[in-house]
């Protein structure tokens, strides 16, 4: 998706944001997150979108309400060309169950291995239901850090660190 289209998304993938939160899926937002501020945070990740620093793949209905998006975030130094963060799998509530999850994430995979990259990684709420969905995604843990982001209702909670290699052969020196 480019710029322009993520623009004339924004609506619609900040009710995403806003259920998300309300979900009290730890995606960044303390509870109770307002339509403005996650209006605003999207058109931000608009000149991410138009700098090449961030993919972003949605899922929508017939009516073309975002169900569900993930993207792909590169960090843009010399040393990580090969690598890419996911971030902000999100899937509305009541579209879940239903694989949506699953074909964004093989989305962004496929789209990373397809342009060279050959390491993701992500963090996520440990003991979550997206834990076990990463987990039954054939992601590897890493580890676990102590206390290291709020959940939305406050309460400081420890993250795991998964990876998924995207090739076979390690990275050459």
């Amino acid at each position: 998706m480019g710029s322009a289209e993520l623009h004339a998304r924004v609506e619609t993938l900040a009710d995403l944001l806003v259920d998300t939160v309300d979900g009290g899926a730890s995606v960044g937002f303390l509870a109770p997150l307002d339509h403005p501020t996650a209006l605003a945070w999207w058109r931000e990740r608009a000149e991410g979108v138009a700098a090449g620093r961030l993919a972003v793949w949605v899922a929508e209905d017939d009516g073309h309400r975002v169900l569900g998006t993930v993207g792909l975030d590169f960090p843009g130094r010399p040393n990580g060309v090969h690598r890419a963060e996911v971030v902000k799998l999100m899937v509305h509530r009541d579209a879940r169950g239903r694989g949506l999850g699953r074909t964004l994430l093989a989305a962004a995979e496929e789209s990373a291995a397809s342009t060279g990259i050959t390491l993701l990684h992500l963090d996520t709420e440990t003991e979550s239901p997206a834990e076990r969905f990463y987990d039954a995604a054939g992601w590897t843990r890493a580890g676990v850090v102590p206390d290291y982001a709020a959940a939305p209702d406050g309460v400081l909670r420890p993250t795991s660190i998964y990876y998924k290699r995207l090739a076979d052969t390690p990275p050459t020196s």
